[in-house]
C-alpha cells in the first residue's frame, strides 16, 4: 500500500508544544538561509507540496537564500538534483514565516537541521515518536519482499495482519497527538497522511472535530473535511459514484453497465509493487466467481498506456479494464477518494458500497457469502 503511516507512544514523554498560529499579511515573510557541507555551488530546490509550485535558486560560496511568503506553516519538500540532474528532494519539513537556516551535509540532507522554525521543531517532534515503528515496518518490508520472490503465501498473509496491528499502532498515536495538541497544522497533517486510505468517515470526522476551528480551516484541516466528505459519499452501503472512462481499446465503459451482478471497482496501476502483488489474489477469485456473477472493472492510475497493457497481459488481468492515463489525477480517484492503492469497493447487483479495501482472502470469503 503507497501510503505514509504514523504510529504512537512516546507522544506523552515529549510534552505539550506551544500552539502555532498563522502569521497575519504584514508578518508571514520568512527568508531561508542555508549551507550544505561539500557543496560550493549547484542548485537547490524547494518544492511547495500544498500548491505544487518549484523554487530554485543557485549556492554562492557555499551558501543559499530563499525568501517568500508563508502565511500559515508550509509542507515542504527541499534537495539538489541528482545524478541525471533530476531533482532529488529527500528532506520534508514544515516551513513558517521568520529567519530560518538549514544545514546540513551533501550526503545526508535528510538529516538536515533547520533552526528558528517551530513548526519544524514540533514536526521532528511528532516523527521522533513513531521510530520504533518506523523500524518494525522496515523489517515487515523485507519480509513482505521476501515472502514475494519466494511465493510464500502464508508468510505474505502473516506480514499483512502484523502490517495491520502495526497500522492500527499508528493511528491510535495520531488520535492521542491530535487530542493533545488541537491547536497544531501537525496535527492536522499527521490526521490527513495517516487516514486517507479507506478512511472510516465517523471516525474522521470526530478528529476533525477536535481540531481548534483555526486549524479546521488549515490546508491539512480542509483536506481532511473533504475526505471526511468524501468517506461519507462512499460509505458502506451508498449507492457507488457512477462514471464513464475509456477502456484499453478507447471506447467508454459505464459503471452502470455493471448492475445486476456483483462487482469489484479495482484502482491499480502496473508501476505499484503491492498492486501487482495482489493481483494473483484478484484473478483466483474471478476465476472462481465470474461464471456465478462476479465481474471486474479496474481503474488504472497509469500515465503510459503501452505498460497498462503489458502489466494486464503480464499478470493475465482477463476483465474489463478502464483509464484516462493521467496517473493520480484519473478523476475517477478523486471521485472515490481514492489516495493509495491497492484499494477496491465491492458492489452488489443494485450498485451499493457493501465492502471496501479487501484484500489477500477476504475478498475470495466475502464473495463465498454473497455469490452461490
Amino acid at each position: 500500500m503507497i501510503n505514509k503511516r504514523f504510529l504512537a507512544g512516546a507522544l506523552l514523554l515529549m510534552g505539550y508544544c506551544s500552539p502555532l498560529h498563522a502569521a497575519g499579511p504584514s508578518d508571514s515573510a520568512y527568508t531561508l538561509k542555508g549551507k550544505i557541507e561539500g557543496m560550493s555551488k549547484g542548485w537547490v530546490y524547494l518544492y511547495h507540496k500544498q500548491t505544487d509550485k518549484i523554487d530554485s535558486v543557485q549556492i554562492k560560496d557555499g551558501h543559499f537564500i530563499f525568501k517568500g511568503f508563508a502565511a500559515q506553516p508550509e509542507y515542504c519538500f527541499f534537495g539538489t538534483p541528482g545524478p541525471d540532474n533530476q531533482r532529488d528532494l529527500p528532506l520534508e519539513f514544515f516551513l513558517q514565516h521568520g529567519e530560518l537556516t538549514l544545514t546540513a551535509k551533501k550526503d545526508s540532507l535528510r538529516k538536515a537541521i533547520i533552526t528558528g522554525d517551530p513548526a519544524q521543531d514540533e514536526f521532528v517532534r511528532f516523527q521522533t515518536g513513531q521510530k520504533a515503528l518506523d523500524a518494525q515496518e522496515a523489517q515487515l518490508e523485507k519480509l513482505s519482499n521476501s515472502a514475494g520472490m519466494k511465493g510464500d503465501k502464508q508468510q505474505m498473509d502473516s506480514v499483512d495482519k502484523a502490517f495491520e496491528a502495526l497500522e492500527a499502532k499508528r493511528q491510535q498515536y495520531v488520535k492521542d497527538y491530535a487530542a493533545a495538541h488541537p491547536v497544531s497544522y501537525i496535527s492536522a497533517f499527521g490526521v490527513y497522511v495517516t487516514f486517507i486510505f479507506n478512511p472510516d468517515a465517523a471516525v474522521l470526522e470526530n478528529l476533525y472535530k477536535g481540531l481548534d476551528p483555526a486549524i479546521q480551516a488549515s490546508y491539512f484541516g480542509k483536506k481532511i473535511k473533504e475526505t471526511c466528505d468524501i468517506a461519507e459519499l462512499t460509505a458502506i452501503g451508498k449507492p457507488a459514484p457512477t462514471f464513464v472512462q475509456n477502456d484499453v481499446d478507447g471506447k467508454p465503459v459505464s459503471l452502470d453497465a455493471f448492475k445486476g451482478q456483483y462487482v469489484l471497482v479495482d484502482f491499480w496501476a502496473s508501476w505499484c509493487g503491492p498492486c501487482r502483488a495482489e493481483n494473483p489474489n484478484v484473478v483466483k477469485a474471478y476465476k472462481e466467481y465470474h461464471p456465478k456473477g462476479f465481474a471486474i472493472l479496474g481503474v488504472s492510475l497509469d500515465n503510459n498506456k503501452d505498460k497498462w497493457l503489458a502489466a494486464i497481459k503480464q499478470d493475465q488481468l482477463d476483465w474489463t479494464h478502464v483509464s484516462d492515463l493521467k496517473g493520480w489525477h484519473n478523476s475517477v480517484t478523486d471521485l472515490y477518494g481514492v489516495r493509495a492503492i491497492p484499494m477496491n469497493f465491492l458492489l452488489d447487483k443494485e450498485g451499493r458500497i457493501i465492502a471496501k479495501g479487501l484484500r489477500g482472502e477476504d475478498l475470495e470469503k466475502r464473495l463465498a457469502e454473497l455469490v452461490k
